[in-house]
């Protein structure tokens, strides 16, 4: 059973939502309803529970043992990000190259607190990715 009732901690903005569960046993039990409240308002504004996690992909050229940033997002989602790395690599792979270039990718992790300046402690990297000589991107999952 829902309840919508006004929140008197943000000066009424917001409903509470009050979830009760087990009413009909508690009160054949002779014990107290357990209720839950939720408040639209409070727990969508609080900053200190907006965290945003990003999936950052990046390509590189490596020639002569150098490693070269080239194209590079950022996705909200790994599979958007994955999809992403996949058609630039391909993309690169494809265009006439001098014989000792290779192209790799990786994707990383990436959690940003509401309020803070992103870290390389929020930062991991969970993928890279290289191109095989049939042209199909090979993604391996790193472990840390």
């Amino acid at each position: 059973m829902t309840t919508p009732v006004k929140c008197t901690a943000c000066d009424g903005r917001g409903w509470k939502i009050v979830t009760r569960r087990g009413c009909v046993a508690a009160m054949g039990l002779h014990l107290e309803m357990s209720a839950r409240e939720d408040c639209l308002y409070c727990d969508s504004n609080d900053p200190s529970t907006q965290v945003v996690e990003m999936f950052e992909w990046e390509v590189f050229s490596t020639s002569a043992g150098v490693d070269e940033l080239g194209p590079c997002g950022t996705n909200s989602g790994q599979a958007t990000a994955m999809d992403t790395l996949r058609t630039a690599l391909r993309r690169l792979a494809a265009e006439p190259a001098q014989a000792d270039v290779t192209v790799w990718g990786r994707i990383v992790h990436r959690v940003y607190d509401f309020g803070t300046v992103p870290d390389d402690w929020s930062r991991r990297i969970i993928f890279t990715a290289t191109v095989d000589p049939a042209g199909t991107v090979r993604f391996e999952r790193v472990t840390s």
